[in-house]
């Protein structure tokens, strides 16, 4: 039987004591997260089209149901082999919670992000355990078990290096993470790293073609005739094929002649969607805002520091709004004005697609002209 090579009260461990009740551990943690204030804006986030006027494209939310939904599923399949000893439940709750630190419109988002902060770094893996560990809940964090805690900081699904995925050799230390190189401390989190790349290479294919980007017929004919042309076909596939490929061996996996089509689907996605000309376009005015943004807070910070009520003086919403972040997470900040580029990285990458907008709007227009009779 194979299972995780670590003792179980290593997974189950929490920061913070609590009271067990009747919902099992990581179903627990499952309805932490989808109760918190951050997998809500999850609806209103960018997966590839950011602020889509269309109500069936992507968005985050969606993405990370998918996720979750395909690793539970690779799970169970495993589980029925006879061969394997895994949490549904576990992996449910990675998938849900592997986005929940993503920056507004998407990857571009994330990469101004990272920019604004050189030379620290802003990876939104890295993010989405600092939001559940220390920021969700006004500082106080989900308190989340070790193992989707875990599995969340090392769902990189952008890596396609490897494809036999096992364990860490020991348990992760969490704080010391600085990358997108670490294996998770388990292997449904080795799942949810995988379920990543199924969950999003079709979805956006089905997107590109609403968008006119791309036709069916443009995708690589071996591709299509294998993997499938359709979200629905190429999640059947790759699943299936995760779940036959691994079922007798002691990694997780797809089949050789899978993962290469796999990765030349990657590359077509990369190539005509990704790095379309129109999402170039897209692109640099998603660069301007985030950067434009972060500079705007900088100036008012160095203007009125942690004087909460001075930030009404600028006549904007959005200075207002900054200044209630800052006084309602001082249990995490405190008054250290050395933490200014991350407290503005923090408060940025909690917005939606379409609060971002909004405030890049009440930053660049002046104020009206009040006229009194």
């Amino acid at each position: 039987m194979i299972k995780n090579p670590f003792n179980n009260e290593i997974y189950l461990a929490r920061t913070h004591a609590h009271k067990p009740d009747l919902r099992d551990e990581y179903f627990r943690d499952q309805t932490k997260i989808i109760h918190s204030l951050p997998f809500r804006r999850l609806k209103h986030k960018t997966q590839v089209f950011f602020a889509p006027n269309n109500d069936h494209i992507c968005t985050r939310i969606e993405h990370v149901l998918h996720v979750a939904t395909i690793a539970a599923t690779i799970c169970r399949g495993l589980n029925k082999s006879g061969n394997w000893e895994l949490s549904e439940d576990m992996a449910y709750a990675i998938g849900l919670g592997h986005d929940i630190g993503h920056a507004p419109f998407g990857h571009e988002g994330e990469r101004a992000l990272d920019s604004c902060l050189r030379p620290k770094r802003f990876l939104h893996e890295l993010n989405s355990y600092r939001v559940v560990e220390h920021l969700a809940n006004y500082g106080e964090g989900l308190n989340l078990t070790f193992a989707v805690k875990d599995g969340i900081i090392c769902h990189c699904g952008e890596d396609f290096a490897n494809n036999r995925l096992r364990p860490a050799s020991q348990p992760n230390d969490l704080e010391k993470i600085t990358g997108r190189n670490q294996m998770p401390s388990t292997y449904e989190g080795c799942i949810v790293r995988l379920s990543d790349k199924i969950a999003y290479l079709g979805r956006d294919i089905e997107d590109a073609v609403k968008a006119d980007l791309i036709t069916v017929a443009d995708i690589p004919q071996k591709v299509r005739e294998e993997i499938g042309s359709s979200n629905g076909e190429i999640i059947n596939t790759l699943t299936l094929d995760l779940i036959n490929h691994s079922k007798d061996n002691d990694f997780i996996g797809f089949s050789d002649d899978k993962f290469v089509l796999l990765s030349q689907l990657r590359t077509f996605n990369y190539e005509r969607i990704y790095h379309n000309e129109q999402m170039r376009q897209r692109k640099e005015t998603i660069d301007k805002c985030i950067h434009d943004l972060f500079d705007y807070f900088r100036t008012i910070f160095y203007r009125y520091g942690f004087d909460y009520a001075a930030y009404l003086k600028e006549g904007k919403q959005t200075a207002r709004s900054f200044a209630n972040y800052m006084k309602s997470m001082h249990k995490v900040y405190g008054e250290d004005a050395a933490q200014i580029d991350t407290i503005i990285a923090d408060y940025i990458a909690g917005m939606t697609d379409s609060f971002a907008l909004g405030v890049m709007e009440d930053v660049i227009l002046p104020n009206s002209i009040k006229f009194f009779s």
